[in-house]
């Protein structure tokens, strides 16, 4: 018998992301930057602010150039501030195909948290759902599930 799994939605995250740097075309694919100008989190549990500075490192693959990328490995890396002044690392690693229709991105977050009242964060299982921002708003929309 498949057994379901179940999830939790702790934080939802608005990301916003300022300009794309084109690395470009190498030997193991097509490389962009694309850095994070700010932003907010929100959760039961959590809530604050992205701090400026962190990165996705997008690397397309089957392709020569950004239009002709069949697939896409998205690695980002930035902080959070919760109300309390707490800052919290978050890696985010995900997929997408490129040929399918379908804009979202399933990823899987982690957390570097230190000891007290956030240290929950370092230990469990995550999934993230990637979307793009509205029409207009230059980032993407986050919710991370903790798996129960």
């Amino acid at each position: 018998m498949i057994k379901k799994l179940d999830a939790e939605l702790i934080m939802e995250l608005k990301v916003d992301c300022a300009e794309r740097l084109e690395v470009g075309k190498n030997d193991f694919g097509y490389l962009r930057a694309i850095m994070i100008s700010g932003g907010s989190f929100e959760g039961e549990k959590l809530r604050g602010e992205i701090i400026p500075g962190g990165a996705d490192w997008n690397m397309g693959y089957g392709g020569d150039s950004v239009d002709t990328i069949t697939s896409v490995k998205v690695f980002a890396k930035y902080l959070l501030k919760t109300d309390y002044g707490c800052y919290i690392a978050i890696e985010n690693l995900g997929y997408k195909s490129k040929v399918k229709e379908n804009s979202e991105i399933a990823t899987m977050p982690s957390f570097h948290a230190p000891r007290g009242k956030y240290e929950w964060l370092n230990y469990g299982v995550y999934v993230a759902s990637l979307n793009p921002a509205k029409e207009g708003i230059r980032g993407v929309r986050i919710k991370v599930y903790k798996m129960l």
